[in-house]
């Protein structure tokens, strides 16, 4: 028996849910690469990127996942044998440092906590060991999607400075760009890693990367450059240089709407949007909390991301069931736990082209299954998300 008809509601962290005129803008045919309107579609997103990471710095574009534009950000600035400090605080950060170790960087890594954000004062205290400046970089998610907490990239830096240390500031911004405020140029940020696929409400398919001076200062004499990812080659006089070859164009065209549609809302709305949501998603978690086999991953409120919910599940109880539940019976896709999370919980997505209509499914088909499957919770989680957001939101 199923109770769903219809598109299935994502409530994935990517890749997430597309606004049908992003989908329409990229159902064209290819132009030329050399002329005409796609050079406009690569100078105005490339331009208007800026406005997003809120940057006088360079942008790039990438034919590739967020994992390649990890790699863009170590090989453009770094050299074989640097030394870089990975800031822990779930999965990502990790997988970013793993990356640069197979590049033959030397990676140490500021053990952290999967149910906390990064330790403003451990990160001071290590720095300030550090007195011969042998870190060259410093490597940190403002949102991690595995374990749903964000970090205060704005403190991360002030400890940085505290220390009077020298060392780039490299963060990973995939999961919470076009989601929640990410000020590059005022934050101290050296280089800024996003994708498309996430708050950006665009496909799969493009890295998105921002360098401020200091990188681009660094960027002549690293020695880890290869032809694809290097900054030189792309900042070259003809069009196709600045993807290295044929443009991936439809997912351009597909940008180019999704920052109209960001632009048209208005980006501070944009925020708002997500805040109430998250909260919402937070509220009926903490009542479901009550009844002792669902908890949120992230123990502090204010850790917690406005783009991505993880939540853990009693090992008395099978996540996989939960999943299956919501998405054969009621229509509703969640995120698995993955990384140190994997197997014990699950994930609600509110990231993107997402409103209460979705958000409020979600919770309800998560209710139903709970309830379905004999997982003790406190009832009225959903009723819990309406009255935050009828609150926020008066008539």
């Amino acid at each position: 028996m199923t109770l769903t008809c219809g598109r299935d509601i994502l409530a994935l962290p990517g890749p997430t849910t597309l606004p049908d005129e992003v989908l329409n803008a990229s159902h064209r045919q290819p132009v030329d690469i050399y002329d005409g309107p796609l050079l406009e579609t690569t100078d105005s997103c490339l331009e208007d990127l800026r406005r997003v990471f809120r940057t006088k710095g360079k942008t790039y574009i990438y034919a590739s996942n967020g994992h390649g534009g990890w790699e863009a950000a170590l090989t453009n600035v770094l050299n074989r044998g640097d030394k870089i400090l990975v800031l822990e605080s779930g999965r990502f950060a990790l997988g970013w440092g793993e990356m640069a170790d197979m590049l033959g960087i030397d990676v140490e890594v500021l053990p952290g906590d999967v149910r906390r954000a990064v330790d403003a004062e451990a990160l001071e205290a290590r720095l300030r060991n550090d007195s011969e400046g042998a870190i060259k970089a410093i490597l940190v998610v403002q949102v991690d999607t595995a374990s749903g907490v964000y970090n205060d990239i704005a403190r991360l830096r002030q400890a940085i400075d505290a220390a009077g240390h020298g060392a780039l500031f490299m963060v990973d911004v995939i999961a919470s760009l076009g989601t929640m405020p990410f000020e590059m140029d005022d934050w101290g940020v050296d280089i800024a890693v996003a994708g498309s696929q996430k708050g950006l409400m665009t496909p799969p398919g493009l890295a998105l990367l921002a360098a401020g001076e200091r990188a681009m200062a660094a960027h002549p004499s690293a020695d880890l450059r290869t032809l694809y990812w290097d900054w030189t080659f792309r900042d070259g006089e003809e069009h196709y240089q600045k993807y290295c070859g044929t443009p991936p164009e439809q997912l351009l065209f597909a940008l180019r709407k999704a920052l109209d549609l960001l632009f048209a809302e208005g980006l501070e709305a944009v925020f708002t949007r997500h805040r109430l949501l998250a909260g919402a998603v937070q509220r009926a978690v903490s009542v479901w909390a009550e009844g002792g086999a669902v908890d949120h991953n992230i123990l502090k409120p204010e850790e917690r991301s406005d783009s991505v919910t993880s939540i853990r599940l009693d090992p008395s109880y099978d996540p996989a069931d939960l999943r299956r539940y919501c998405k054969d019976v009621c229509g509703i896709v969640l995120g698995s736990g993955i990384g140190p999370l994997s197997g014990k919980g699950f994930r609600i997505a509110h990231m993107g082209h997402v409103g209460a209509p979705a958000v409020l499914a979600s919770l309800g088909g998560v209710e139903i299954a709970m309830q379905a499957l004999g997982i003790p919770h406190g009832r009225g989680g959903v009723q819990a998300a309406i009255d935050w957001l009828a609150e926020q939101v008066p008539g």
